[in-house]
């Protein structure tokens, strides 16, 4: 499956490159050998999918180090933008350098990189700062901490980026508390959920029927206008790594409507993100 006339942007993908970029000591997940994923590598990836562009999100492993993702963007102009990580201390100059070379968003990683991030007193300052850029809060979160973090998110006024589903434990069903406080979210208006990495939510590996469900409510919550697509490439710390087709592939059954599609793979990133053409 392909988008149309090729325009599909990949929402969710990360640059490993430690051989011009080494990883740092500290916080975050440092891939192991052969996880690795270059530019180029990620180039050739999209083009063999009939995809044009990408969402660079920064690795955890990285730390506030965006070497890597701005690189790519350099190299590949009008191809790229990304979700970059910060620290609150960054200067008001740092983060609009950050904004012209083509940040448009910071990464909350609440599961594995720095949990108390939007529960810390000067969380709502950092997040009126990233909204006078235009910026969106991306978040990763364990379903314990969606109720927190949604309360502090709402308050803010920034737009938000839901990884990853906005769920971690899919045996909890729909009904629970912090997937409901995704989707109220998203009943805000401000919100956009991501469709991606699939592999790190569900154990039916293949064909993720049991995310249906989930998908079902997250277009009812969010409008296909506010719902994009991911890959999570290059499928790193899984025990089984899937194939591009493969996370590719439910969009077929979850958006049957070829306009609809469309719409999650190409105009709405296009939109969302300023991507031109």
């Amino acid at each position: 499956m392909k988008p149309a006339n090729g325009h599909g942007v990949d929402c969710h993908a990360h640059i490993i490159d430690p051989a011009r970029f080494p990883l740092p000591a500290g916080r975050g997940y440092k891939p192991r050998p052969g996880e690795g994923g270059t530019r180029e590598e990620f180039c050739a990836t999209l083009d063999r999918h009939g995809m044009s562009r990408g969402l660079l999100v920064q690795l955890s492993g990285y730390g506030t180090d965006n070497a890597p993702i701005l690189d790519a963007i350099e190299a590949y102009p009008g191809r790229f933008k990304a979700i970059a990580v910060i620290d609150a201390k960054f200067s008001d100059r740092t983060l609009e350098d950050l904004a012209r070379a083509g940040v448009v968003g910071v990464r909350f990683n609440l599961v594995s990189f720095d949990p108390s991030v939007l529960s810390r007193p000067d969380a709502p300052r950092l997040l009126q700062r990233l909204k006078s850029l235009g910026w969106f809060a991306q978040v990763y979160s364990s379903d314990t901490q969606w109720q927190q973090a949604a309360t502090v998110l709402k308050a803010s006024g920034i737009r938000v980026l839901v990884d990853h589903f906005g769920v971690r434990d899919i045996a909890s069903g729909t009904g629970q508390k912090g997937f409901q406080a995704v989707l109220e979210l998203g009943r805000g208006g401000l919100a956009v959920v991501k469709f991606s990495s699939p592999f790190r939510v569900s154990p039916a590996m293949g064909d993720y029927a049991d995310l249906d469900p989930f998908v079902e409510k997250l277009l009812s919550a969010f409008g296909v206008k506010n719902c994009i697509w991911g890959s999570d490439w290059p499928f790193i710390n899984v025990p089984k790594r899937p194939t591009y087709a493969e996370v590719m592939a439910p969009l077929g059954r979850w958006l049957p409507n070829p306009d609809d599609r469309a719409r999650v793979l190409a105009h709405n990133p296009a939109r969302l993100f300023g991507f031109e053409g």
